[in-house]
Protein backbone atom coordinates (compact mmCIF):
# COMPACT_ATOMS: atom_id res chain seq x y z
CA UNK A 1 0.00 0.00 0.00
CA UNK A 2 1.76 3.45 -0.86
CA UNK A 3 1.89 5.91 1.51
CA UNK A 4 -0.40 8.03 0.38
CA UNK A 5 -3.29 5.82 0.60
CA UNK A 6 -2.11 4.80 4.36
CA UNK A 7 -2.46 8.76 4.90
CA UNK A 8 -5.44 8.51 3.54
CA UNK A 9 -6.97 5.64 5.38
CA UNK A 10 -5.88 7.46 9.12
CA UNK A 11 -7.83 10.32 8.01
CA UNK A 12 -10.65 8.59 7.33
CA UNK A 13 -10.63 6.41 10.53
CA UNK A 14 -10.12 9.76 12.82
CA UNK A 15 -13.34 11.46 11.35
CA UNK A 16 -14.79 7.77 11.72
CA UNK A 17 -13.65 7.84 14.94
CA UNK A 18 -14.76 11.13 15.68
CA UNK A 19 -18.35 10.30 14.12
CA UNK A 20 -18.64 7.17 15.36
CA UNK A 21 -18.11 8.07 19.30
CA UNK A 22 -19.76 11.55 19.24
CA UNK A 23 -23.31 9.42 17.71
CA UNK A 24 -22.42 7.26 21.07
CA UNK A 25 -21.97 9.90 23.46
CA UNK A 26 -23.66 13.00 22.74
CA UNK A 27 -26.56 12.07 20.48
CA UNK A 28 -29.85 10.52 20.83
CA UNK A 29 -29.48 8.86 16.93
CA UNK A 30 -31.86 8.00 14.36
CA UNK A 31 -35.02 7.54 15.82
CA UNK A 32 -34.02 7.49 19.26
CA UNK A 33 -31.91 4.64 18.93
CA UNK A 34 -28.85 5.50 20.85
CA UNK A 35 -30.86 7.03 23.51
CA UNK A 36 -32.55 4.36 24.53
CA UNK A 37 -29.96 1.61 23.98
CA UNK A 38 -27.95 4.44 26.95
CA UNK A 39 -31.33 4.02 29.09
CA UNK A 40 -31.07 0.49 29.14
CA UNK A 41 -27.62 0.61 29.90
CA UNK A 42 -28.26 2.40 33.16
CA UNK A 43 -25.83 3.47 34.90
CA UNK A 44 -22.95 -0.01 34.95
CA UNK A 45 -19.77 0.19 33.52
CA UNK A 46 -20.69 0.04 30.03
CA UNK A 47 -23.30 2.50 30.25
CA UNK A 48 -20.95 4.99 31.75
CA UNK A 49 -18.70 4.47 29.11
CA UNK A 50 -21.51 5.55 26.82
CA UNK A 51 -21.88 8.76 28.27
CA UNK A 52 -17.91 9.74 27.62
CA UNK A 53 -16.70 10.45 24.61
CA UNK A 54 -12.93 9.91 25.52
CA UNK A 55 -13.43 6.71 26.61
CA UNK A 56 -15.75 5.78 23.59
CA UNK A 57 -12.77 7.18 21.32
CA UNK A 58 -10.44 4.68 22.95
CA UNK A 59 -12.73 1.22 22.24
CA UNK A 60 -13.89 3.03 18.71
CA UNK A 61 -9.93 3.89 17.86
CA UNK A 62 -9.37 0.06 18.57
CA UNK A 63 -11.81 -1.01 16.29
CA UNK A 64 -10.73 1.83 13.43
CA UNK A 65 -7.26 1.08 14.09
CA UNK A 66 -7.73 -2.55 11.80
CA UNK A 67 -8.61 -0.28 8.98
CA UNK A 68 -5.46 1.31 8.83
CA UNK A 69 -2.96 -1.42 9.96
CA UNK A 70 -2.97 -5.59 10.77
CA UNK A 71 0.64 -5.35 12.08
CA UNK A 72 0.41 -5.34 16.21
CA UNK A 73 2.73 -3.17 17.33
CA UNK A 74 1.37 -0.45 14.27
CA UNK A 75 -2.42 -1.18 15.62
CA UNK A 76 -2.05 -0.34 19.05
CA UNK A 77 0.35 3.03 18.12
CA UNK A 78 -2.41 3.56 15.14
CA UNK A 79 -5.21 3.26 17.70
CA UNK A 80 -3.88 5.97 20.00
CA UNK A 81 -3.09 7.93 17.62
CA UNK A 82 -6.88 7.71 16.48
CA UNK A 83 -8.22 8.08 19.70
CA UNK A 84 -6.08 11.59 20.24
CA UNK A 85 -6.82 12.76 16.89
CA UNK A 86 -10.79 11.98 17.64
CA UNK A 87 -10.31 13.73 21.06
CA UNK A 88 -8.76 17.19 19.44
CA UNK A 89 -10.99 17.06 16.97
CA UNK A 90 -14.19 16.78 19.08
CA UNK A 91 -12.02 19.53 22.22
CA UNK A 92 -11.85 22.01 18.31
CA UNK A 93 -15.85 21.36 17.60
CA UNK A 94 -17.42 21.38 21.16
CA UNK A 95 -18.63 24.44 22.40
CA UNK A 96 -16.50 26.16 25.04
CA UNK A 97 -17.45 28.38 27.92
CA UNK A 98 -16.41 31.52 27.96
CA UNK A 99 -12.72 31.88 29.23
CA UNK A 100 -13.57 34.83 32.61
CA UNK A 101 -16.36 32.35 33.71
CA UNK A 102 -13.95 29.18 33.64
CA UNK A 103 -11.09 30.79 34.83
CA UNK A 104 -13.44 32.09 37.79
CA UNK A 105 -14.94 29.02 38.52
CA UNK A 106 -11.68 26.94 38.34
CA UNK A 107 -9.79 29.61 40.60
CA UNK A 108 -12.63 29.55 43.08
CA UNK A 109 -12.36 25.66 43.31
CA UNK A 110 -8.72 25.86 44.04
CA UNK A 111 -8.73 28.85 46.69
CA UNK A 112 -11.71 27.10 48.51
CA UNK A 113 -9.53 24.02 49.04
CA UNK A 114 -6.14 25.47 49.44
CA UNK A 115 -7.34 27.66 51.87
CA UNK A 116 -9.37 24.65 54.13
CA UNK A 117 -6.21 22.98 53.55
CA UNK A 118 -4.61 25.80 55.36
CA UNK A 119 -7.15 26.56 58.20
CA UNK A 120 -7.25 22.22 59.30
CA UNK A 121 -3.85 22.35 59.16
CA UNK A 122 -3.65 25.81 61.66
CA UNK A 123 -6.23 23.99 63.46
CA UNK A 124 -4.41 21.15 63.77
CA UNK A 125 -1.64 23.32 65.41
CA UNK A 126 0.83 22.29 62.31
CA UNK A 127 3.39 24.39 60.54
CA UNK A 128 2.32 25.37 56.90
CA UNK A 129 4.55 26.20 54.04
CA UNK A 130 3.48 28.23 51.22
CA UNK A 131 2.98 32.04 50.64
CA UNK A 132 0.78 32.36 53.67
CA UNK A 133 1.91 32.32 57.40
CA UNK A 134 -0.37 30.64 60.09
CA UNK A 135 -2.28 33.68 60.90
CA UNK A 136 -1.97 35.75 58.35
CA UNK A 137 -5.46 37.54 57.14
CA UNK A 138 -6.53 36.05 53.54
CA UNK A 139 -6.43 38.30 50.43
CA UNK A 140 -8.95 40.47 49.58
CA UNK A 141 -12.43 38.77 48.69
CA UNK A 142 -11.43 35.24 49.91
CA UNK A 143 -13.36 34.22 53.06
CA UNK A 144 -11.07 31.48 55.63
CA UNK A 145 -13.78 29.17 56.79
Amino acid sequence: MSEGAIWLRFVAAVLAVWRVSHLLANEDGPADLIVSLRRRLGAGLVGQLMDCFYCLSVWVGAAAALFVTRDPVQWIVTSLALSGAACLLERATSPRESAASSQGNFEGEIQHVLWTETGRAEELGHHTTGSAAPGSAAPAGVSVP
